[in-house]
């Protein structure tokens, strides 16, 4: 299992103990939640922000943009070190186009849906994409309760890939500890977000590994 710590649950006064940490788990990826204050009601953090935590680690930089219009941000995303762009089905009026323009700036693409948002919608873009994140809770605030729904839509988006012949991941976010990730791998999940159930554990990297074990 790929475990992607959400740096949003991080503590921002010791950002880097807290990155190093991460680097000496299981975890290969960082995940980086880009809010703007629009299409969700939090503003988090931004492009120099990301930079900065690129700079100081060689995990995989999974950013994740909770943003209207994304794909105003491809270069902006890419040059901040990022090597995922996740960008939100819902927030993207010419998808393909963003998902194509993310990928020939050399990064790997990703589409989120929103927990209400169905997995069919992604039925004629399912090959053009790297991975997709199902939200497991509504997007915009860390420490909320995992929706179980979200297990049936792994399930048939795990089919939707498999008949398609797509290689992309599937990704879940949202109220993510060693219960729920459980149920989520079970389901067909490959990568995992966790927040929480990392940055606020007794032992961070005891968290991490359990959820890699999955």
């Amino acid at each position: 299992m790929i475990v992607s710590p959400s740096l949003l649950s991080a503590d921002f006064t010791n950002l880097r103990r807290d990155i190093d940490m991460v680097r000496g788990s299981r975890a290969t990826w960082l995940h980086c939640d880009v809010m703007d204050g629009v299409f969700v009601p939090n503003i988090s953090f931004g492009f120099p922000v990301i930079k900065a935590i690129a700079s100081a680690t060689d995990l995989v930089i999974d950013a994740h943009l909770m943003i209207v219009d994304p794909g105003r941000y491809v270069d902006a995303v890419r040059d901040a070190g990022a090597h995922i762009m996740n960008v939100h089905y819902e927030g993207c009026t010419h998808l393909h186009r963003v998902v194509q323009s993310i990928k020939a700036a050399g990064m790997k693409a990703g589409v989120t849906l929103n927990p209400a948002t169905p997995v069919a919608l992604l039925s004629d873009i399912i090959g053009d994409v790297d991975m997709v994140l199902l939200m497991s809770v509504n997007p915009g605030f860390s420490g909320q309760s995992f929706i179980r729904h979200t297990l049936v839509k792994i399930a048939q988006l795990r089919k939707l890939i498999d008949e398609s012949g797509s290689k992309a991941l599937i990704q879940v976010d949202g109220g993510i500890n060693l219960s729920t990730g459980a149920e989520c791998a079970a389901a067909g999940a490959d990568v995992l977000v966790a927040g929480n159930a990392v940055f606020r554990a007794e032992n961070p990297v005891e968290a991490i590994n359990g959820l890699a074990a999955l």
